[in-house]
């Protein structure tokens, strides 16, 4: 009976230091991230406003196009559109891309925009569903409609980019709203380093709370939902700390599909976005630098924080969990599909710093966070690890969290100023404390769920309700 029982502790005290060890490593990775990030944001240059912007950027930038797959999105469409008519960029066009909605989204901008069918030619290098029409408007040259049958979001990308004839395009979703000077603020890379850059993403943040009128936001505020409190954290902790950190060393390995800049000329040449994905976005990024480094070409795929795509965040549970495990799913197709980069020299620190990681945290993190979870309390209330190993669990888990999470606010604070009340940063510096006893635990079952539905194949999207851009999201 001794020796089992010492066996039994000994196993208990393995798992213990396995699942402490993980937590710690990946914990250690947010740090090195939020220094990277600090070090990034630091060393950049005094942001300048628009009107310097447009002085030193207006004559050298390059015509884009941006690119809004619609399905369903009758309720926020037309202000969108309007949104995106209004940017201040020297040569623009606006491409909506209709992917077979079964509501009136192409009635809706049909009747806003006095629209009439038009011929136009274009491309058929990348493979989408049949297009039904194009559709262009005298008095809005700016602007034209692409309806098509319905294919998903990758396919309705590919439709655009066919259509679409600017060297760079815009990837964004249709119910998002750019700031006026977001483009000229995103497209700096492009003019600055015109051969080397190939995509560019910049920020998204949470639009619930704000003041929005026209389609734009003419004041920032916080979220009254408290679940959208928890994501404004989320998302300045995603895109201030892990991507930029991530562009510093060019490993950057997923631009939001809300919000990213492609040349379109690699876009082609890789492909496309591949369809049939649930995680478009960065699969496109990782099929670049596969591209990039496949030619031996030096390439450049980074993240610039200034530029601003605002977002209706889900204000439900049910909602947001289809999101998050959705989100978690097309992690786990890209590595799936690319997982062979790890062991390829020629791949640098994409193979070996890049995915590494997500397969610390995307692949290995939600099971091992959950053992320490149900094993390591279980174990000590059975008496088989004393009460220094739970601790050091509970300090790895919580300690960690709450450091980094507020350590991204400070970035933000430090660096942008974007909530213009100390009020705010009170409120957000609580909000990232509290998300980790809870929210954060949620979190990880969503993402356990993604893996059991990437495990039994499924590529549903689910329903994403949404209440619609007004006075006050």
């Amino acid at each position: 009976m001794t020796d089992l029982l010492a066996a039994l502790v000994g196993y208990a005290e393995a798992i213990a230091w396995f699942v402490i060890g993980a937590g710690l490593l990946q914990n250690l990775l947010y740090l090195v991230q939020l220094c990277l990030a600090g070090v990034a944001l630091a060393s950049r240059p005094p942001i300048p406003q628009s009107t310097v912007l447009w002085r030193r950027y207006a004559d050298a930038s390059p015509p884009i196009a941006l690119l809004a797959p619609a399905y369903n999105e009758a309720l926020t469409i037309v202000q969108s559109v309007r949104s995106l008519l209004s940017l201040r960029y020297p040569t623009f066009e606006v491409i909506v891309v209709n992917d077979g909605s079964s509501d009136a989204t192409l009635d809706a901008l049909v009747k806003a925009y006095r629209l009439k069918p038009i011929e136009r030619n274009f491309d058929l290098r990348l493979t989408h569903e049949t297009i039904r029409g194009i559709y262009g408007a005298e008095h809005q040259p700016k602007l034209i409609v692409v309806d098509k049958v319905n294919g998903g979001k990758a396919d309705a990308l590919n439709a655009g980019i066919n259509v679409s004839r600017a060297p760079i395009f815009c990837s964004m979703d249709a119910d998002s709203l750019l700031e006026p000077d977001a483009l000229l603020r995103a497209v700096q890379p492009f003019v600055e380093d015109p051969e080397r850059t190939v995509a560019v993403g910049g920020t998204v943040r949470i639009a619930n709370g704000c003041v929005i009128r026209d389609g734009q936001v003419i004041s920032v505020g916080l979220p009254r939902s408290f679940l959208a409190l928890l994501q404004t954290v989320e998302y300045l902790r995603a895109f201030l700390m892990a991507r930029l950190a991530w562009s510093r060393i060019n490993t950057l390995t997923i631009i939001s599909g809300a919000f990213g800049l492609f040349r379109r000329a690699r876009v082609i040449e890789a492909g496309g976005y591949t369809r049939g994905t649930v995680g478009e976005d960065m699969e496109l990024v990782v099929k670049l630098h596969r591209l990039m480094r496949d030619r031996r070409l030096p390439y450049r795929i980074g993240f610039v924080p200034e530029p601003v795509c605002w977002t209706e965040a889900p204000e439900s549970l049910r909602v947001l969990g289809r999101q998050r495990s959705r989100w978690h799913r097309g992690a786990l197709e890209t590595f799936e599909r690319h997982w062979d980069v790890m062991f390829k020299p020629r791949y640098g620190r994409l193979g070996s710093l890049g995915f590494t990681y997500i397969l610390l945290v995307d692949i290995l993190g939600p099971v091992i966070e959950l053992l320490g979870y149900l094993l390591i309390p279980a174990f000590w209330g059975l008496g088989l690890l004393s009460v220094e190993y739970l601790l050091a669990f509970l300090a790895v888990s919580f300690t960690f969290g709450v450091v980094i999470s507020v350590g991204a606010l400070a970035l933000e604070e430090t660096e942008l100023r974007r909530f213009p009340r100390a009020r705010h940063l009170m409120v957000l510096t609580a909000i990232a404390i509290i998300e980790n006893f809870g929210y954060r635990q949620l979190n990880n079952l969503w993402r356990l769920r993604g893996l059991w539905q990437r495990m039994r194949r499924s590529q549903s999207w689910g329903t994403m309700t949404r209440k619609g851009f007004g006075s006050g999201v």
